[in-house]
């Protein structure tokens, strides 16, 4: 059955506190914690490149200015490089926040386009998703496993050349909306990270070669005419495991995707 979703109103004094709650139990995490998070840092690649994967720097989306979008490669130029390179190893995991640390202006990040309860704004660093976006993509084909994931709340956009099944990125807020990878094989990993002017480009690099092959797809696709009068968005991510020599071993559950949509789903007379 699927939930019922609809937009929550909420006062900006509420907003602040739950903020600052969240926020001071994911540092006393940090502090008090026993995670074994990732920190070494390497230079030179390891031998096999298990997923690589790139994303245009610059796309038109409706009703944005693209000046947001030059933004947010400079805050993409500014936050690469404090994840190349980044070396994942057996027993350790992978936290995206705790990596980047706090994204402020002191840092180099500038004004960019944010997402916040289903309207477009500006705000610092905006459009770091696509960074998280990147990486989640890559690690769902790998032997990592993701153990923090936060999926978009609300679909903003129409789909416009997508070219991955809905509900495949990662969303990020610092520091409580966090992704995190585990590494609970016997490899070691090495995230590669670059910019080339045109695209975001990424690799999961190891040092062992991988057993398995991955396509990740999509079941139960839907959108649903609520009673409060919006529409929801749903979908579960499923991925098929094969072995090298491409026999299919088995179908793993991802996750399931529900948001709120913020567009009509409805093409208007003599829209093709």
């Amino acid at each position: 059955m699927m939930p019922e979703l609809r937009p929550i109103a909420r006062s900006p004094l509420r907003l602040r506190i739950g903020k600052w709650a969240y926020t001071s139990r994911r540092y006393m995490e940090w502090m008090f914690g026993n995670v074994k998070f990732a920190r070494l840092k390497s230079a030179s690649d390891l031998p096999y490149n298990v997923k690589h994967h790139r994303t245009p720097l610059l796309r038109k989306l409706a009703n944005t200015e693209m000046w947001l979008q030059h933004n947010k490669i400079i805050n993409l130029k500014v936050a690469v490089p404090r994840l190349n390179g980044i070396v994942l190893r057996p027993g350790e995991t992978f936290s995206y926040w705790r990596l980047l640390g706090k994204p402020t202006r002191r840092k180099g990040y500038v004004d960019g386009m944010i997402l916040f309860c289903g309207e477009v704004r500006t705000g610092v660093a905006g459009g770091l998703c696509q960074l998280s976006n990147l990486i989640y993509w890559m690690t769902l084909h790998t032997e990592l496993t993701v153990t923090e994931r936060h999926r978009h709340s609300y679909d903003v956009f129409p789909d416009a050349g997508r070219t991955q099944p809905f509900g495949s990125g990662a969303t990020c807020s610092y520091n409580y909306r966090d992704l995190r990878i585990t590494n609970r094989t016997s490899v070691t990993y090495r995230l590669q990270l670059q910019l080339d002017g045109e695209y975001l480009l990424g690799s999961w690099q190891a040092d062992q070669p991988s057993r398995y092959r991955y396509e990740v797809k999509e079941r139960g696709h839907a959108i649903t005419s609520e009673p409060w009068g919006g529409y929801v968005r749903h979908n579960a991510l499923y991925r098929d495991v094969y072995a090298l020599d491409g026999d299919w071993l088995r179908e793993e559950e991802i996750t399931e995707n529900h948001s709120l949509m913020m567009y009509s789903p409805l093409l208007s007379e003599g829209e093709g």
